[in-house]
């Protein structure tokens, strides 16, 4: 079965890849990317918006997901528009912002959350969250990852999520519990994805 990835950031297409890695399903880009303006309030609103826009253009089924950084002495900012934060909406750039704002703060705790929506026919949504807490560093471990990942120290690591491995990141990550909550329940329903 074929399902699409409802996004051009070839960065989170490897990391589904490596989640998810079923032998029946062939994830892929689309051939095209869809602006959608993710402009709903919620993580699950923008993914079922952005899921939606490309299941109707594409007629496929769709993993489409949203992601936020909610950090707490921010009042949650930058939350829903985490990858829109800058004017520039760069990694860079969104980081910078993050960490100028921080600037004197001492308490950094903060969380990621990712709702993935899955659609596989006109009819079926399904919605699979997963949360990963930690702490905002006050500078960049490296310039490996994408997002926020080179200032995002998970809970019980000394690493951020640009210094651990990949196969340890979908372990504890917010978008691998996700992942993997979707693997449990495609296991489940095999008839889905004949």
């Amino acid at each position: 079965m074929k399902i699409l990835v409802a996004t051009s950031n070839s960065d989170k297409l490897v990391e589904y890849k490596k989640a998810l890695s079923i032998p029946e399903i062939e994830l892929m880009l689309p051939e095209e990317s869809i602006d959608v303006i993710e402009d709903c309030n919620t993580l699950m609103e923008n993914s079922r918006l952005k899921g939606i826009a490309y299941f109707n253009r594409f007629k496929l089924p769709v993993l489409a997901d949203d992601t936020g950084l909610f950090v707490h002495a921010l009042n949650g900012a930058p939350g829903v528009h985490s990858a829109r934060y800058s004017t520039k909406g760069t990694y860079d750039a969104n980081v910078i912002k993050l960490l100028k704002e921080l600037e004197g703060i001492t308490e950094r705790r903060a969380f990621f959350e990712t709702v993935i929506f899955f659609k596989s026919d006109e009819k079926s949504e399904y919605f699979f969250s997963g949360k990963c807490h930690g702490t905002i560093l006050s500078e960049r471990t490296c310039s490996e990852g994408f997002g926020y990942d080179p200032v995002f120290l998970p809970d019980g690591y000394e690493l951020s999520f640009s210094q651990i491995t990949l196969e340890e990141k979908n372990r504890i990550s917010h978008r691998g519990l996700a992942v993997a909550k979707f693997k449990k329940f495609i296991s489940h329903h095999k008839d889905i994805i004949k």
